[in-house]
């Protein structure tokens, strides 16, 4: 029986094999990775399926975001003719080269966590509600390759020689009291177990540093109650201002939504200022198609949003944000 299969099996490779070759070829020019990404537009996520808080608006409140495929060689050649798809190296998502994919994945996921705090602690202040920030954890989100430590990304800054930090303040003041070349004994925390670490401190641009990039996750308590449910493959800051423009709508008696589907983008930190993203062409892009009626947009970014809108004839109101209370107001006094 065997035998009749491996003869058959080879008695059709010998009268099909180059039809064969043609196709083996033909399956690789077409799912073979170039080292690109390439940005084929956006799209928006309804913030109702993210915040699990009680809501009373007639609108939506919506998060945009870029959609990228990785190139293959029919992609590249498409996003060379169709106006709207631009390409990216692959290599320029890394802040070094010795970082790994695993190294950009746990920074994304800190900058998710440090957004939806500052997200959280922003709307609840702004409405009036209870917020008790119960401690701060000062992570590390990139290790510069120059430097001299044995410190990992998603380490949490415990103490340095002994001395308790757990903010940028506290952090660079210390760092300015000691030497430059001083060896320094750093306590991390690395899977919830103390470890402790080396350091060197340099001097770059007139400032002391180790050559650590940090952020502060807050651990807190709100009334009433809420709970964030995105998903595993979601991470990164831009969501972070709509996040706490949805949760501070929810929190108020007024609908501010007024019946409008809202859609923006921007970083927003513990002062509530939101910060400039990237991918604003595309975002928009995704917000017209989805039919928002506004599309809020960090004040750095404004530019190249109206940019992108006079040159497609979209119609839909871009609004400069330079912080939440700016989108508030906004909601507030336009109808």
């Amino acid at each position: 029986m065997f035998t009749k299969i491996y003869d058959g099996i080879k008695n059709f490779i010998k009268n099909n094999y180059k039809e064969l070759i043609f196709f083996l070829v033909l399956l690789i020019v077409l799912t073979f990775r170039l080292p690109y990404y390439i940005y084929i537009g956006g799209g928006t996520i309804d913030l109702e399926k993210r915040i699990e808080l009680e809501s009373n608006e007639k609108g939506s409140y919506n998060l945009a975001y870029v959609k990228q495929i990785n190139a293959t060689i029919p992609t590249y050649l498409l996003s060379l003719v169709i106006d709207k798809w631009d390409t990216e190296k692959v290599s320029s998502y890394k802040i070094s080269d010795s970082e790994t994919a695993k190294d950009i994945d746990k920074r994304e996921k800190l900058y998710l966590e440090e957004a939806n705090s500052n997200a959280i602690i922003n709307a609840y202040t702004l409405a009036g509600k209870k917020v008790d920030i119960k401690s701060n954890e000062y992570k590390v989100i990139y290790v510069d390759p120059e430097s001299d430590t044995n410190i990992k990304i998603g380490d949490t800054l415990v103490s340095v020689n002994g001395v308790s930090v757990s903010n940028n303040q506290e952090y660079h003041e210390y760092l300015e009291t000691l030497e430059v070349g001083d060896n320094l004994d750093v306590k991390v925390l690395r899977n919830e177990k103390e470890v402790n670490c080396y350091a060197k401190l340099k001097e770059i641009n007139d400032e002391k540093v180790i050559g650590l990039y940090l952020v502060n996750v807050y651990d807190f308590e709100v009334e009433p109650e809420i709970e964030l449910k995105f998903k595993w493959n979601e991470s990164g800051p831009s969501g972070g201002f709509m996040l706490s423009l949805a949760i501070y709508d929810r929190l108020i008696p007024e609908d501010l939504t007024k019946g409008r589907k809202i859609v923006g983008t921007g970083t927003i930190d513990s002062e509530g200022n939101v910060g400039e993203i990237g991918g604003v062409k595309y975002k928009l892009m995704g917000a017209v198609k989805n039919k928002a009626d506004i599309f809020f947009v960090p004040k750095d970014n404004y530019q190249e949003a109206v940019d992108t809108k006079k040159k497609y004839k979209y119609d839909i109101e871009v609004i400069s944000v330079d912080t939440l209370q700016d989108a508030i107001t906004y909601l507030k006094e336009n109808d």
